[in-house]
């Protein structure tokens, strides 16, 4: 070990651990997604994982490509702000409906992707038909 910056042996085993917990990954947006009421994932475009509620998609992720990459819903007074963001950028054919792509899951940690995927499902949800709406309530 000669203690060079970028060398991973002068890391402490508990260190590289904590940074690897921090890096998101797609099992853990899978458990995100799934936990809210409704939510159906399934694979579209041949290796697209999507989440929808109520069949309209709030959220993909783009298995084949490395890194993974995702795509999300978000507010219309967020398109602009997250659009200027690192990593950020209008979703290709969905940026009219103010669809966000990142182009690196691991560029956020857990924190910030419950607020995507909770930021992502609920206007998706709000729009499904009332009584559609109320069975989710009660599946809570």
């Amino acid at each position: 070990m000669n203690g060079r910056i970028g060398d991973l042996a002068v890391f402490k085993e508990s260190t590289i651990t904590q940074v690897l917990s921090c890096i998101m990954n797609i099992e853990e947006i899978q458990n995100l997604c799934t936990q809210l009421p409704g939510v159906t994932e399934d694979v579209k475009w041949g290796s697209d994982l999507c989440f929808s509620v109520g069949g309209k998609i709030f959220l993909a992720a783009a298995l084949e490509q490395l890194p993974v990459t995702a795509s999300f819903k978000v507010t219309d007074e967020q398109f602009e702000e997250m659009s200027a963001k690192p990593g950020f950028r209008p979703a290709p054919y969905m940026a009219k409906r103010k669809w966000i792509y990142l182009n690196d899951i691991g560029l956020t940690n857990k924190q910030e992707w419950k607020f995507y995927i909770n930021q992502a499902y609920e206007p998706v949800k709000q729009k499904l038909p009332k009584k559609l709406q109320e069975q989710l309530k009660t599946k809570n």
